[in-house]
C-alpha cells in the first residue's frame, strides 16, 4: 500500500530569512505566507523543546512549494556553506527556467556565483548549479528544443 498521496514541499533552514526569501522571489517564486511557530506541535515534530521558528512559504508558478525557516530558539547550527554534490544530505533544490543564462546573470548581479559552469546535456537540457543563500546549491534547468 502506498503511503504518499502527493509531494507537498521542501523545507530549508536558513539564518537570514529575508535574504533567502528575496533570492527565491527574484527567481520567480511567490510568497504564500509568513508566520511564527512555537509550542507543543513544533516541539514535538522537530524534537527540539521550547523551539520557536519563523517560516516563509513560497510557491512556484506550477504550484510547487518551498518552506524557508529561521530558528529564533534555539540558535541555528551552521552547516557547510561550501558543500559539494558528493556530500551527504540535501544535494540541491532544482527549478526549470526559461533562460538559464539570464537567471545566472541575475544571480551574479545579486552576488551569487556558479558552482561550476553552464552545461548542456544531449541537446535536451542546459543546466547550472548556483551557490545561493547560505551556500545552498540551486539547480537551474532549461529545456531545449
Amino acid at each position: 500500500m502506498p503511503f504518499v498521496r502527493r509531494f507537498d514541499h521542501v523545507g530549508i533552514t536558513v539564518a537570514d530569512l529575508d535574504a533567502a526569501t528575496d533570492f527565491f522571489v527574484g527567481l520567480g517564486l511567490e510568497v504564500e505566507g509568513r508566520a511564527f511557530l512555537e509550542g507543543e506541535f513544533l516541539d514535538t515534530v522537530c524534537g527540539i523543546p521550547d523551539s520557536r521558528t519563523e517560516i516563509v512559504m513560497l510557491r512556484s508558478p506550477d504550484g510547487g512549494r518551498l518552506e524557508l525557516a529561521r530558528f529564533v530558539r534555539p540558535e541555528a547550527v551552521p552547516g557547510s556553506p561550501d558543500a559539494m554534490a558528493n556530500e551527504l544530505g540535501l544535494r540541491n533544490v532544482s527549478f526549470e527556467v526559461d533562460d538559464v543564462q539570464a537567471a545566472v546573470d541575475w544571480a551574479a548581479s545579486e552576488g551569487y556565483r556558479l558552482v561550476g559552469g553552464i552545461g548542456e546535456h544531449e541537446g535536451a537540457w542546459r543546466m547550472a548549479y548556483l551557490r545561493g543563500p547560505e551556500g545552498l546549491v540551486v539547480s537551474l534547468a532549461q529545456r531545449l528544443g
